[in-house]
């Protein structure tokens, strides 16, 4: 019976919807960087002089990461764990979880994906180098669900009073 109170205690729920916007996000960018980031080193090792370029294309999966770094950061902020604030209740935990959900389960799925159109913009620089314009569009096309992940989660959070 302790562990269900322990669970359901409106400050665990806040932690549990960091958590989820922080991790999942975070393995997103992971991964998406990841792709990209092996492409880029096999045309590296053909062409060092496309390293900064590439670089671009590598970077560019990793903000999803930051976006739910950004909510989990806020979550805490408003549950009380960093600075203190009112605890919330049961109720406004699980809002506070749910305001994470977002970013999370969307940072992940699109940190993935754009990794992948990264990657596919690398082979267009392997080739032309001159288009990496082209390459990088792409791949921010896919971030506009991650910025839309991260605008919900924004929202959701705004809309949870504590205290």
């Amino acid at each position: 019976m302790e562990f269900l109170s322990a669970i359901s205690d409106g400050q665990f729920l806040a932690i549990a919807g960091a958590a989820i916007a922080a991790l999942f996000a975070g393995m997103g960018s992971a991964k998406g960087t990841s792709i990209a980031g092996q492409a880029a080193a096999g045309v590296v090792t053909e062409d060092p002089g496309k390293f900064g370029q590439l670089l671009v294309l590598q970077l560019l999966p990793g903000t999803q990461g930051l976006y739910g770094f950004i909510i989990a950061f806020l979550i805490l902020s408003k549950a009380g764990i960093i600075g203190g604030a009112a605890v919330p209740t049961a109720a406004q935990g699980f809002q506070l979880l749910a305001a994470g959900l977002p970013i999370g389960l969307v940072g992940y799925v699109s940190g993935i994906y754009q990794g992948k159109a990264a990657a596919a913009g690398v082979g267009i620089v392997a080739k032309k180098p001159e288009e990496l314009g082209k390459a990088i569009t792409f791949a921010a096309i896919v971030e506009t669900y991650a910025l839309l992940g991260l605008l919900v989660s924004f929202l959701a959070y705004n809309g949870i009073t504590i205290g």
